[in-house]
């Protein structure tokens, strides 16, 4: 079965269109070094909750939308090596080696799944 990571941040509006253009960059080179899949998906029902919602996960401010987005690897194994690789790619490195990227990377939070089932 397949291995995901997933990425969960909040975007200024006024940036998204910057924050996409970079990650369309930082898509190309993951799947360059193998990624089967990378997407990004913009929040456009996002719901406050009392306990837990996506809103209270970002701390999602006023102008902002939240973002979820994943990496689909062939294996745990695969995603290892690919986001090693990516890590070390100069491209990517001065890509998020800005003072002003589009969004607070304090606030995004990732992790790496296993696939268990698939319809």
């Amino acid at each position: 079965m397949n291995y995901i990571d997933v990425f969960v941040l909040p975007v200024p509006l006024d940036r998204l269109d910057e924050y996409l253009c970079l990650t369309r960059h930082a898509g190309e080179i993951w799947k360059e070094y193998g990624a089967l899949e990378y997407v990004e998906c913009v929040g456009d029902d996002i719901r406050p909750g009392e306990q837990t919602s996506f809103p209270i996960s970002v701390k999602l401010e006023p102008g902002e939308t939240v973002v979820f987005a994943w990496i689909r690897y062939a294996s745990r194994k695969d995603r290892d090596r690919i986001l090693a690789q990516v890590l070390e790619d100069s491209r990517f490195v001065d890509m998020m080696d800005h003072a002003d990227l589009p969004f607070d990377g304090k606030r995004l939070f990732w992790s790496g799944f296993m696939e268990r089932v698939r319809l």
